[in-house]
């Protein structure tokens, strides 16, 4: 494919979208129908019904009965580790070989002219931003994830929790299915915004963020603080009535989804002509310059409604600039004062 057709490279190489990134067109006064219903399909599929299908296959095939879940031991959250271990192996595993090791699509829709293997640096573990993401993804935020996972359904299996069940609120627990997304929007920028707060950015944050140029296995290379912050959204469903196969979306949502943001890539090509949206790019403009977009995709548009909003387009540099020249002139008040 061409990528020319879709956006532009600049004279290093990298390559953005042309256009601006839109907030979901549902907050659009006055009410704008078409653009809603025409948004929905792409909502859903491909990557939230990935999640709903991986949610579904472990409740029903992965994750052990009731009466195993009420005693807590070493046997059944090891089993549940192995199993997010080889699962996440073989996602994010699969993206990383594709884009990065065949380089099937070569640099087309690739935002950053290099890839991670091409810089070493001492910022990261071995020198390597693959070994580190991959080292800190397997050590430290997949068990945290299973920890998250072990918590809500121990809760369940022992009536912690205001558990409801699909057969007497079957309308309810679907709108919470379909609202789970923006509880993972909410959750995301709250955390996000107090862990880029300059003494947790230094301590908790800045390894995230080592990873400027962010690849499949950089969506969980996190410090424990944060790794463990990011997937215990799931933990809400122990607060508002709930059940166990929503918890479960939320927390894959979360973990799988992690690659959303970071996949490098815009269109992830398949075959001639056909592609598939990343949703990507939004996030990487976070990893470029930092202090911007510290939520999702605009699904709940925090980032909007509290000026921390880079839509992509050469009006949100504009507003990028002008948020920073209006913070250093606070910060020099500061110093004069």
């Amino acid at each position: 494919m061409d990528d020319s057709h879709f956006g532009v490279r600049n004279k290093r190489g990298d390559w953005a979208p042309t256009g601006r990134r839109e907030v979901a067109p549902f907050w659009a006064w006055p009410p704008q129908l078409g653009k809603v219903l025409a948004w929905l399909p792409g909502y859903v599929w491909p990557w939230n019904a990935f999640h709903l299908a991986t949610a579904l296959l472990w409740w029903f095939f992965v994750v052990p009965d009731a009466a195993t879940l009420k005693v807590l031991s070493w046997g059944w959250p090891a089993w549940l580790l192995a199993v997010n271990w080889v699962a996440c192996l073989a996602w994010y595993g699969a993206f990383e070989w594709r884009l990065y090791r065949q380089r099937a699509q070569a640099g087309r829709f690739k935002y950053h002219h290099k890839f991670p293997s091409e810089s070493p640096s001492d910022v990261f573990w071995f020198k390597s931003q693959n070994i580190d993401n991959f080292l800190r993804s397997f050590l430290i935020s997949i068990p945290l994830w299973t920890l998250v996972q072990v918590i809500f359904l121990w809760c369940w299996a022992n009536g912690i929790g205001a558990w409801l069940t699909w057969d007497e609120h079957p309308v309810y627990l679907t709108l919470l299915l379909l609202l789970s997304p923006a509880i993972h929007e909410v959750h995301f920028y709250a955390i996000h915004r107090l862990i880029h707060t300059p003494q947790l950015y230094k301590w908790i944050h800045s390894i995230h963020h080592n990873s400027v140029n962010p690849s499949p296995w950089s969506s969980l290379s996190m410090h424990p603080v944060e790794g463990f912050l990011y997937h215990a959204v799931a933990l809400w469903h122990l607060v508002i009535p709930s059940n166990p196969i929503v918890a479960m979306f939320q927390l894959h949502a979360a973990g799988f989804g992690a690659i959303n943001g970071h996949i490098g890539f815009d269109r992830i090509e398949l075959g001639d002509e056909r592609w598939m949206h990343s949703h990507a790019y939004t996030h990487y403009l976070h990893h470029k310059y930092f202090e911007v977009n510290f939520g999702g995709d605009g699904l709940v548009p925090l980032d909007l409604w509290l000026g921390t909003w880079h839509d992509g387009s050469k009006d949100g540099e504009r507003q990028m600039q002008a948020r920073y020249e209006r913070k250093l002139a606070r910060m020099n008040a500061g110093k004069a004062g």
